[in-house]
This record gives structure tokens, C-alpha cells and sequence, in this order.
């Protein structure tokens, strides 16, 4: 019998998404060869398994990288997905799939595992659709494609939990849709990822389609009930009406929660057919239940919640950047690729150790705000959702420490030196791009801390938008520095007081 461990290589897509980064993690748990497709690896270098696996940087489009990623692979993960991409994801899904097909037939791997979508509603969503569509087009070629289809996933950091948790805490009477009563059958991300796992270690080949789904089929209304009971809520109030469309109701989802409109609305015209394990496609006889059985909703909702309440959120919807957006296909370059890059720069020396200053630079966003001038930031975020941006609710994983590529509301962590730099890379709606960064050094036995804005407009209406709001930029990152300061000073002196 083939020795799994040691002769199979495997490759994952999307590591750097939330599934993607987690099933990385139990490969290499499970002592398997992993390599990974990413289009940046930046983005990857702080997971605490990224020295572990082979990093191939590319393009899921070009074939010369897709050829490279898949050489010598054994088994290969499909985890892309392109819903944020524009209104027309589903022909670049397709032609993605398409291209993975042709290349894992040129590298003449054995066995192509990809995660898709329950559809077996004929009612389906175009988002279903788009997933069903990239299935046939990754078996369109001759390698063997095992395609698991799952319904809602619940998950610490998962898209469909944010969702469902934010609606419920801050809603207590709430008007819905008539989806709310469609069936749906939920599973555990523990349990995808233990189907996945089981996938990488089939002894042959499998081409076909299979439904995967937790042991219960509930409404999501019911979800929404058990989520207050588990959060020691009262029960919400839910009136139904007919006059809601999905279009609507991602609109004011994108309001209430943290997962922006573009998100929202697939995800909510998926919940409109009935996605329900078919039981002429279950997975059972190919891979048999975990022993211990698969989480239930109550337990499931219990498990994310726990490692919510602990900031033990290893990957989240919001850890795949969308660099197609469209606002973000024209932008221009920064400085140091020839382009104009407006700048406010501010610094201060203090006698206060970089450790100090550190921790609170690390900290900054999310629920510890952003030292300061609370109501514009919150104003800024508002302006962003309201044009279809992410805004300040996407909040942070971890309230402490950040990796590179962690969401920080409307920013992502681009670079990270510990006790040295942090840059911020701008995800709002902009007329051009924008960066944020901080820089300790040691000055004489002193700290200089630095704080700039950096700004590199697109064309006239870039510059107009800069001095436009310069007006506030005095206000706001003086007053930031400051606080940043004045934290970290307060925290030195209770540490010296307390030794």
C-alpha cells in the first residue's frame, strides 16, 4: 500500500481564505506534504505554519503558474472563489475552473477535491449556480473531481456565523424575508475540514458529487433563535415579510453586520432555495461520519462562540483581499514606482520604551478604536458602506496581535516588523491608493515614533479628494499620535509602579 505521508504531495488554493487556511493547518497536523498556490505569500507569512509548506506565488489565471504549482502533486485542493469580483463573477469562476482542469490534466495529477455549494434546488441562486458551473468545469477534463458540496457553514470567523450573530445580537424584533422559514442544513467548519482531511488520504481516485451536511435540517429563523438562547438573549421577535428581496436584504445586512453588501447578497440568495443534502449524493459511503459524531447546530454555535469569546479566530471571511475590486483596478502606484504619493507626516520622540509603543500600535482598530476623533472615523466608515465599501465593522480577528494580510476595519496589515513597522494598505472605496504606516527608533536612547499618511491620487479628482480632506487629517492623526503616546506612557508607568 502507498505510504500517503511520505510519497503524496499535496497542493491547497485559497490558503490564504478562511477554509483554505485552516484545512493547511490539519494537513500538516496529519503529517502531509502541503504546498500552496497564493497570488501574494505576503499574505501568508503569518500563519504559524507558513515555514512549513511549500509556497508557489502566482496567478490562479496564468497557466505557466497554475503548471509550476501543480508539478508533482498528488492531490489538489480547489478553494477560489471569485463572488466579490464583480457582476461577472461567474464567467471568471468558470474559466478559473476551466484552466485548473486543463493544467491538472497536463501535470497528469491523480486527484482533483473541490468545495462547492449544495444546489439541488432547481430554484437555485446565481451564486450556487456560478459554484455548480465551476464543478462541471474543473471535471471537464480527465482528472477525477471529488466535489463536496456544503450548505451554510458555522465557524468562528466564518461569513455565514458574522451574519447570523450580528443580526441576532442587534436585533431583538427584526422584519425578514421569506427565506428565513426555506429548509437548510448547516455543518460545522470542524466537520468540513474533517472531510477534506479524509479526502487527502482516499486510497483511489473519486469522480462524482457529494453532499456534505451536519446531522440537523432547521430554518434560519431556528438558527437565529438558537444563537440568542446559546448568547443568553431573549427570544427575537421575527415578523415576516413578503416585500424584502435579497437585493434589499444585503443591502441592510451590509448596514448591521460586518459583511460588506457584495458579500451579503450571494450569500443571502443562496438561503432563498432549499439547500438540503440530498440523500443519493451523501458522502457516507465514501467517508464515514467522525467518531465522535458531527457537531450539532446548538454545539457548533457553542464552539465558535467560545473561540470568539477567547480571540481564538485562526482565519476569517475577511482574510481574502479582493484586489479586482473595481474601485481598485485603476488605482495608482505608490511613490516608489514613479508616482505622485501626497503625504502627512507626523512624529514624536518620548523617553517610552518601543515595547510599550508597540503594543499599542498593534492593537489600533477594530474594538479598541483609533485613539481618537471616534465620530469621523465612524463618518468615514459610513460614507464607505453606503457607496458598497467594507466600512470600520469588519473589525479585526484578534484584539491584540495582528499577522500580515489581517483585516483592521477598512485596512489590511501589509507590512508587520514586530517592535519596528506596520504599514496598512487602504481597502475603502478612494479615489487612489492609501497607506498608513508607523515606524519605531531608537534615538539617542529615546523613541521616534513615526506616523504617515500616504496618498497616491488617481488623476485630478485623487488630488481634489486629498486636500478636501486634509482639513481633518489635522485633526485626526495628531490627535491618533498623541493618544498613541499617552497609552503607552500610561502603561510603562502602571508596569514601573506595579515591579
Amino acid at each position: 500500500m502507498e505510504k500517503q505521508n511520505e510519497i503524496r504531495k499535496i497542493l491547497v488554493t485559497g490558503a490564504s481564505g478562511y477554509v483554505g487556511g485552516r484545512l493547511v493547518r490539519d494537513l500538516l497536523n496529519n503529517n502531509e506534504h502541503v504546498r500552496i498556490l497564493v497570488r501574494d505569500k505576503n499574505k501568508v507569512l503569518g500563519q504559524v505554519w507558513a515555514a512549513h509548506v511549500e509556497i508557489v506565488e502566482g496567478n490562479a489565471t496564468n497557466a505557466a503558474d497554475l503548471d509550476r504549482a501543480l508539478e508533482g502533486i498528488h492531490t489538489a485542493f480547489y478553494l477560489m472563489h471569485s463572488i466579490n469580483v464583480g457582476t461577472n463573477y461567474d464567467a471568471i469562476e468558470s474559466a478559473m475552473a476551466k484552466g485548473f482542469s486543463e493544467a491538472a490534466e497536463r501535470a497528469a495529477i491523480s486527484q482533483i477535491v473541490y468545495l462547492g455549494g449544495i444546489a439541488n434546488d432547481e430554484n437555485r441562486s446565481r451564486h450556487l449556480t456560478s459554484r455548480m458551473n465551476t464543478g462541471i468545469q474543473l471535471a471537464s477534463g480527465s482528472t477525477p473531481v471529488l466535489e463536496m458540496r456544503a450548505g451554510i457553514i458555522i465557524g468562528s470567523g466564518s461569513a455565514s456565523f458574522e451574519m447570523l450573530r450580528h443580526l441576532t445580537h442587534r436585533l431583538p424584533i427584526m422584519t425578514t424575508p421569506k427565506w428565513v422559514s426555506n429548509r437548510t442544513q448547516p455543518i460545522a467548519i470542524r466537520d468540513i475540514l474533517y472531510y477534506l482531511c479524509a479526502a487527502a488520504k482516499l486510497e483511489t481516485p473519486v469522480d462524482g458529487v457529494r453532499d456534505i451536511g451536519g446531522p440537523e435540517v432547521v430554518t434560519y429563523a431556528i438558527m437565529m433563535q438558537k444563537f440568542a438562547a446559546k448568547s443568553g438573549l431573549r427570544k427575537r421577535i421575527i415578523i415576516q415579510v413578503p416585500v424584502l428581496t435579497p437585493k434589499l436584504s444585503s443591502l441592510w445586512i451590509g448596514l448591521v453586520t460586518p459583511v460588506p453588501t457584495s458579500l451579503a447578497r450571494p450569500l443571502v440568495e443562496s438561503l432563498i432555495s432549499e439547500v438540503v443534502v440530498d440523500p443519493n449524493k451523501s458522502i457516507d459511503a465514501l467517508i464515514p461520519k467522525p467518531k465522535e459524531g458531527l457537531l450539532s447546530v446548538d454545539e457548533a454555535i457553542d464552539l465558535a462562540l467560545t473561540r470568539t469569546a477567547s480571540n481564538n479566530v485562526q482565519t476569517r471571511w475577511s482574510d481574502a483581499a479582493h484586489p479586482t475590486m473595481p474601485w481598485q483596478k485603476a488605482q495608482s502606484d505608490p511613490a516608489w514606482a514613479g508616482e505622485l504619493t501626497l503625504k502627512d507626516h507626523r512624529e514624536i520622540l518620548t523617553d517610552v520604551p518601543a515595547e510599550f509603543l508597540w503594543k499599542e500600535i498593534e492593537g489600533i482598530g477594530g474594538s479598541n478604536g483609533w485613539y481618537g476623533s471616534g465620530w469621523m472615523w465612524y463618518l468615514r466608515g459610513l460614507i464607505d458602506r453606503l457607496f458598497g465599501g467594507v466600512g470600520l465593522r469588519r473589525g479585526r480577528r484578534d484584539p491584540q496581535f495582528l499577522r500580515i494580510g489581517d483585516s483592521v476595519d477598512f485596512w489590511r496589515v501589509e507590512i508587520l516588523e514586530k517592535e519596528k513597522t506596520l504599514r496598512l494598505y487602504a481597502e475603502m472605496i478612494l479615489p487612489g491608493k492609501a497607506w498608513l504606516e508607523f515606524k519605531l527608533e531608537d534615538s539617542n536612547g529615546k523613541t521616534l515614533i513615526t506616523q504617515e499618511a500616504l496618498f497616491a491620487p488617481r488623476g485630478l479628482g485623487g488630488q481634489i479628494y486629498w486636500y478636501l480632506v486634509s482639513v481633518f487629517h489635522l485633526v485626526i492623526f495628531p490627535t491618533m499620535l498623541r493618544n498613541i503616546v499617552k497609552a503607552a506612557r500610561n502603561s510603562y508607568l502602571t508596569s514601573h509602579t506595579l515591579s
